[in-house]
């Protein structure tokens, strides 16, 4: 073994030290018993409370469950995969550390190990990954119960080291650490932002490429895009089981194409209909916010204090509780529905990011400027509707996402890369001191300036006004209230304006002083930088991310507490039935689905018939679509405004038998004849089927019976007796890939009726009948997961003992210039 130095240890353990104390700052309470509040994590408790609960009496694994809209797959909700034996590594990166400190400290370490790839100085890569990690977006989201996608976020920097070491000619540390961290970000299980990193780095690739042949190199371009491909082939191979699952089911969800024509097809993709991908679309005035957090207002439910204008107008006319009303107000001022705070990247990255675009040069500056401008275009979605269009409709997969103002991730990366290279440079000495200083002037110029314009003119070029204000009107606000509300919008803007430049004003000064005057000690100006990004940044975040967030606990292990419906139903032991609670929103509601089987829920990618069913059956008081979905029991406001259970005599219980068929050409006939049958007596198929009821004779054995004798989520057993054979229709979701039904343990076919549900042909006398969910997916793809688990590993041993036997002579020639 070569002989180590931990004297250059000794600033990579500073730096974790550093990290280590804003995390623990930030998350204190998490280490004195509490647990962060997050919305995202209680509707994961009502989403998954039936699989928990299954694990937790059986020991068994479920990819099905039934407590939410009817019945859907359990892929994208907490699957047990199994297989991907380098997601252990995850705990040991992030120290063990409880979430969401774990997020926090995920943020710093990765972007800290990118840098140092880069060979920037550990006092610049520590400014930069504390720049990174406390953007505003990656503390909101952890606000908000985004967890798998903090966990993505986190794992996009560690990415592209990898992948930049492999086109550095580090061929074999780059391949391992590509592998292995891509193996990691793919098992975050947040296609959206896995799928944005690799549209970055595919910018980096199409850039190497270009070089490549130009320095008529491309041979070994060759062997290092080959290099990558098996080391994404690996990475997907460890996480085949989920993949594969997920995948299987897009097509199904509402993530994949629409069959219904009914209301035409200007809104279709083939994954999202465009209104729904494009709903949180950035203003494009709003892209300010990365250099001006409060540019329009924060968050749509944010707080004023007594010096607020508005606290003043509603103290001046008498109204009570003008302390309550001020502590929650829409200051939210742009074009997206709603939002929990802005994309703040920070005024000293913005100005380190204009600078860089003059001190970069070459490929690098090419990537990092074409990433973050695509970034921002792509964030701007129905407000910048042809490139929006050009990848909705051509980009593989990107229809498959929704809110696309999250592509401002990109940004988020890209832009303190680009600064910390530049800085990099400056360090390193390789900017004549004249031109730096023209060129920290001029970006002086254009991000300060931009800044005091907004601090001083920007009032006087907008409305300060929203759609979402004619709430406030119809809550009786006055014109002279309104009038006061629009100038704290305006207020905010100026502070957050003038806070920019003040930041952008002394980071100037830092490189002035340390890189022109040089009166400042090159390390000494790395440290003020961080401490100025901590400074700049970190107020942000606590306006997002407070200890108030944190609660005991016992809180969010029990997040919901029973109402009187909802006691009243859970007497009824009398089988397996839904609920149908009218009084929240049936697609944003998890509390239902935490106590019952819900016919609503809460979920990004539901199943599409579903949704289309509730668009067009649910939604409209079709009770005998509410009969067929064996809704027991209705919750209604009763006359208190309280919830009351309201019981349903029409439900038609767990499967019954049809005495006919209504064979229909497609979808929207199906979908129309649902408005106008009796489910009890006919069953509608989609004439795709009709090889299923052909040489089936109408008519019901009226002695015939058929029940549910055994319930799991992912198992059904129905004992059926009948003196003739018969057709039944089942309460349960139809999904081909997975479902297998048996009669006396032998398969037998099943298919779809009324649109969404199970039926099949039952054979004369008593018999034995069973519903599995036997997904082939996921022990194929576990077998998968153990062996290129298996080989990465096998590998990873293999090429840290060549490197370590390596030649540092050797090592030194693959190094790019």
């Amino acid at each position: 073994m070569r002989n180590f130095d931990f004297k250059k240890l000794l600033p990579h353990l500073v730096a974790i030290v550093v990290f280590l104390l804003v995390v623990l700052i930030q998350c204190k309470p998490v280490f004195e018993g509490k647990e962060l509040m997050q919305s995202d994590i209680i509707h994961y408790r009502g989403m998954s409370k039936e699989l928990v609960d299954f694990k937790k009496e059986t020991g068994e694994r479920t990819f099905w469950v039934n407590n939410m809209f009817s019945g859907m797959p359990s892929y994208l909700i907490s699957a047990d995969f199994q297989g991907n034996m380098i997601g252990s590594l995850h705990k040991i990166l992030t120290l063990g550390l409880p979430r969401p400190a774990s997020f926090i400290l995920l943020y710093f370490m990765g972007f800290y190990l990118l840098l140092i790839v880069l060979r920037v100085k550990p006092s610049i890569a520590i400014a930069g990954a504390l720049a990174f990690g406390l953007a505003s977006y990656n503390f909101i989201i952890l606000e908000a119960g985004h967890t798998s996608k903090a966990n993505a976020i986190g794992y996009m920097a560690p990415v592209a080291a990898g992948v930049i070491l492999m086109f550095q000619r580090r061929l074999l540390a780059g391949f391992l650490m590509t592998a292995i961290f891509l193996s990691l970000e793919i098992k975050m299980n947040h296609p959206q932002i896995t799928y944005y990193l690799v549209l970055t780095l595919g910018i980096f690739w199409l850039i190497e490429a270009v070089q490549s042949w130009k320095k008529k190199v491309l041979p070994l371009f060759a062997r290092q895009t080959g290099l990558l491909a098996l080391a994404g082939m690996l990475a997907l191979g460890t996480n085949a089981a989920g993949l594969w699952a997920t995948y299987s089911y897009s097509k199904h969800s509402i993530r994949g194409p629409s069959e219904l024509t009914l209301n035409g097809e200007h809104d279709k993709t083939s994954g999202l209909d465009k209104s729904y991908a494009t709903q949180w679309s950035y203003g494009v005035a709003e892209s300010f916010t990365l250099l001006v957090p409060n540019f329009m207002g924060g968050a749509s439910g944010a707080p004023l204090d007594k010096s607020s204008a508005t606290y003043k107008a509603l103290h001046n006319a008498g109204v009570p509780n003008a302390d309550k009303i001020i502590e929650h107000l829409p200051l939210y001022w742009g074009s997206q529905p709603f939002t929990s705070g802005p994309v703040y990247v920070g005024a000293i990255i913005c100005f380190l990011f204009v600078l860089s675009i003059m001190i970069l040069k070459g490929p690098v500056r090419i990537w990092l400027v074409s990433a973050t401008v695509l970034s921002l275009m792509l964030a701007w979605g129905k407000n910048f509707s042809f490139l929006t269009d050009l990848f909705l409709n051509h980009f593989p997969a990107y229809n498959k996402f929704r809110a696309v103002s999250m592509t401002l991730v990109i940004a988020s990366l890209t832009m303190p890369l680009a600064g910390m290279l530049a800085l990099r440079k400056i360090q390193n000495g390789e900017v004549d001191k004249d031109e730096l200083w023209k060129k920290i002037k001029l970006a002086f110029y254009i991000t300060g300036g931009l800044a005091l314009f907004i601090a001083l003119l920007g009032p006087s070029f907008f409305s300060f006004t929203s759609d979402g204000d004619a709430q406030l009107r119809s809550a009786g606000w006055p014109g002279y209230l309104m009038d006061a509300f629009v100038q704290d919008r305006q207020n905010l803007m100026r502070m957050d304006a003038f806070r920019s430049f003040v930041f952008i004003l002394l980071t100037a000064g830092v490189l002035y002083f340390a890189f022109v005057k040089t009166t400042l000690k090159r390390n000494t100006a790395g440290w003020l930088l961080a401490l100025l990004v901590i400074v700049d940044m970190w107020p942000i975040d606590w306006r997002y991310l407070t200890y108030d967030d944190f609660v005991p606990a016992n809180q969010m292990e029990q997040p919901y507490q029973p109402s009187q419906a909802d006691l009243q139903i859970s007497q009824d032991h009398n089988g397996y039935y839904r609920v149908f609670n009218t009084t929240r929103a049936l697609d944003q509601d998890s509390e239902t689905s935490y106590w019952h089987k819900s016919l609503g829920g809460y979920h990004g990618a539901k199943l599409r018939r579903y949704q289309e069913l509730i668009s067009y059956q649910i939604s409209k008081g079709n009770m005998q679509v509410l009969n067929m979905l064996n809704t027991r029991y209705l919750i209604v406001p009763g006359q208190d405004k309280q919830p009351m259970a309201q019981r349903n005599p029409g439900a038609l219980g767990n499967a019954w038998f049809v005495n006919d068929v209504k064979l229909v050409a497609n979808a929207d006939s199906e979908m129309t004849a649902l408005s106008n049958f009796q489910p009890a007596n006919t069953a509608i198929v989609d004439k795709r089927f009709s090889d299923n009821v052909q040489g089936w004779q109408p008519g019901k054995d009226e002695s015939a019976t058929i029940n549910l004798t055994k319930y799991a989520p992912n198992q059904l057993t129905f004992e059926s007796s009948c003196s003739k054979e018969q057709l039944a229709v089942f309460s349960d979701i139809y999904y081909a890939d997975g479902w297998n039904a048996y009669v006396d343990g032998k398969p037998a076919p099943h298919f779809r009726a009324d649109y969404v549900l199970r039926a099949m042909r039952i054979p004369s006398g008593t018999h034995q009948i069973e519903f599995k969910f036997e997904p082939v997916q996921v022990p194929v793809g576990e077998k998968i997961s153990w062996a290129s688990s298996g080989i990465l590993i096998l590998l990873a041993i293999g090429l840290l003992f060549k490197m370590n036997k390596q030649n540092p002579a050797e090592s030194d020639e693959e190094k790019q210039e």
